[in-house]
């Protein structure tokens, strides 16, 4: 009994279903975007009225900011400093864990039109000045310009760019690629309604409107979810998310419906064979196999006794 207590709170565990989390659906009407970070609050992003909410997981609003401008959040990693782009007001805004702004960038001082930034860290952004077509990378610290690189590329379909340890990543209209700081093509892949770029240590995601991709250098390019139904979805370093039906959904690393997330995914892209469950259920056997035996040396001491 013992065996089959702890083999069905392991399956219940590797083979746990969607979740849906307790949220008013009020609130997820009418979202242009949604980002999760890593302690699991969600970020609500609508273009109705330019707002953007924070919500712990059971869908308490922790902040909001009413912006008068349309936004671009670039990510919401780190939440005590969350960068915040506006090409219509040209400035690069950082706001905190209840979203009040603690700091400001006037690009339009400095830059001539600049058409995307992404902040690397606290100390530098990555500038694409449409003006000059430059990529600039600039400390906004010390308010200077590091380095400046000729950039050659069509932007009228770009969508999103991502600048990490030189290189390049974009998503265009119909395209991800990546390139090198003399923009060298590096890789290429086709792909259908990419929304932005997401970085995690070596790893780049690729977030569509229902499907999101992983590349490394490594492994390449391969799709870890999908949901052809879903109104938006998003992913942090531990699970995925989506819209759909305005509810929301959590999906962890155990679900193993291979048609939303392949074996690939689930060990990391590369398997290794202590993360099988099969290994898990064997160290419980045995360790089942040694509690018996142990409950049987007292009566076999008496038998010689």
């Amino acid at each position: 009994m013992r065996v089959l207590y702890f083999f069905f709170v392991l399956i219940s565990g590797v083979f746990s279903a969607q979740k849906i989390l307790p949220f008013d659906t009020l609130n997820l009407k009418e979202v242009k975007d949604m980002q999760i970070d890593d302690y699991g609050n969600v970020y609500l992003y609508r273009n109705k009225d330019f707002s953007f909410t924070k919500y712990d997981s059971v869908g308490r609003q922790l902040g909001k900011l009413m912006f008068t401008v349309p936004y671009r959040v670039q990510n919401v990693q780190n939440p005590l400093s969350i960068p915040v782009f506006s090409e219509n007001a040209q400035e690069m805004k950082f706001v905190d864990q209840n979203l009040n702004e603690i700091q400001k960038i006037n690009l339009r001082e400095k830059f001539s039109f600049i058409r995307f930034a992404y902040a690397e860290d606290l100390q530098q952004i990555w500038l694409l000045d449409e003006s000059t077509k430059r990529l600039i990378q600039y400390n906004f610290r010390n308010d200077t310009t590091i380095n400046a690189y000729p950039f050659n590329l069509n932007i009228e379909d770009l969508i999103d760019l991502l600048i990490y340890e030189g290189k390049v990543y974009m998503i265009s209209k119909d395209f991800f690629s990546v390139y090198n700081l003399k923009f060298e093509k590096l890789f290429e892949a086709p792909i259908e309604n990419a929304r932005r770029l997401r970085r995690e240590n070596e790893r780049i995601a690729v977030i569509c409107a229902s499907k999101i991709f992983l590349y490394t250098t490594e492994d390449g390019f391969q799709k870890i979810f999908e949901d052809p139904e879903t109104q938006i979805v998003d992913k942090n370093s531990l699970a995925f998310f989506e819209i759909k039906g305005n509810k929301l959904y959590l999906y962890t690393k155990g679900d193993l419906n291979e048609n939303r997330f392949p074996k690939s995914f689930e060990t990391g892209l590369k398997p290794k064979e202590e993360e099988r469950p099969a290994s898990i259920i064997e160290e419980i056997l045995e360790t089942d196999k040694v509690l018996r035996e142990e409950e049987k040396e007292p009566a076999s001491q008496q038998q010689k006794d």
